[in-house]
């Protein structure tokens, strides 16, 4: 079988000059074409009380979690989509893409390697969007804490809205906690995209500390 030549099948992600129909020439980026530089922005709630007050009753009511297992807590997830639960009647449901998805629930234990998948797909989530950080190991690292290669804390790298403790905490609590993220959100409480634009730089220089293959743009939106 021949060899993959992956710099010849990479080269039109290369930077490279161009020269324009009126002969000015000027460095493309293709690598720029697909992600931006823009940093996220604060987006206040309505100044119209009874619009937002609205718009937080028809975000609670229609959770739309990332069908992405970060770690042994997504089996938690599965049965939650069962008929014993059926999660859908209370207006969650799974997707399969950031784009589609308002709520990430990091399962379990966070590697180094996984982290950065997380990060990632954070970012691509359009505001507003919510995080529940599911078992000890997203508080304290669990069995994990002194890991050479696990997070000891999820809400250093990005904003958490509820937690549930347990090794390996029941359906049932998974259920609670989204029905307590529903709260917090019609309440107006449930902020964690906007401090994240807020706190920025700090979120950032955490994800960097730990991440040493940092190979993506600052901001994947």
């Amino acid at each position: 079988m021949a060899k993959m030549n992956y710099k010849k099948r990479f080269a039109d992600l290369e930077k490279r000059i161009v020269v324009s129909p009126e002969g000015e020439e000027f460095e493309v980026d293709p690598m720029k074409d697909y992600f931006a530089d823009a940093k996220p922005k604060v987006h206040p709630p309505s100044k119209i009380a009874p619009l937002e007050k609205f718009m937080n009753w028809c975000r609670a009511e229609s959770i739309y979690i990332l069908a992405f297992g970060t770690g042994c807590g997504a089996i938690e997830m599965r049965p939650l989509s069962s008929p014993m639960y059926d999660a859908y009647r209370y207006g969650v449901a799974w997707r399969a893409t950031p784009r589609q998805s308002t709520v990430f629930v990091i399962g379990g234990y966070a590697s180094i390697k996984t982290i950065k998948r997380i990060v990632r797909s954070y970012e691509q989530i359009q505001g507003p969007k919510w995080v529940i950080g599911l078992c000890s190991c997203t508080i304290n690292g669990g069995m994990y804490w002194d890991s050479y290669n696990t997070i000891n804390r999820l809400d250093h790298y990005i904003p958490v809205d509820v937690y549930i403790t347990g090794c390996m905490p029941r359906p049932e609590a998974l259920l609670d906690a989204i029905e307590l993220l529903k709260k917090r959100i019609k309440e107006g409480r449930g902020e964690g995209a906007n401090e994240y634009a807020e706190n920025y730089e700090w979120y950032k220089a955490n994800q960097k500390k730990i991440i040493k293959s940092w190979d993506m743009p600052d901001y994947s939106w």
